[in-house]
């Protein structure tokens, strides 16, 4: 198995949305990092039915940013990543950790333009 790490700083040009990643080049299931401007590490997902989340990369249970590179799945129909250092599942629209309500991560607003993907800068607590 071939892992390519690619990181982007943002389009710092768009206001509160920040450019991303090339709506083409994200594959489905598999999730990708990004910085924004002040700092943020987000980690943004395309489900195989075309739905874009972004979340917090940082996994809170542990400090590493590593969420990313987690495991895209669902739960009762609700689309979830599993964080690859302690498995806890968090849900991507909410940011909610179905396996420890002691965590959770922000969420982000995403949307596409341009053939581009979009963050918006601040997410939710």
């Amino acid at each position: 198995m071939t892992v390519t790490t690619e990181r982007r700083r943002v389009d710092q040009r768009r206001g509160d949305w920040a450019r991303v990643w090339p709506l083409a080049r994200l594959q489905p299931e598999r999730g990708v990092a990004a910085l924004l401007r002040d700092g943020t590490q987000v980690a943004v997902f395309r489900t195989y039915d075309g739905d874009l989340y972004a979340v917090a990369n940082v996994d809170p249970a542990c400090g590493a940013a590593v969420l990313s590179r987690g495991i895209v799945g669902d739960r009762a129909g609700v689309p979830t990543i599993a964080s690859p250092m302690h498995k806890h599942v968090y849900a991507l629209p909410t940011g909610e950790c179905l396996t420890d309500p002691r965590f959770a991560v922000a969420r982000y607003d995403v949307r596409v333009r341009d053939g581009a993907v979009e963050v918006r800068q601040g997410g939710s607590p």
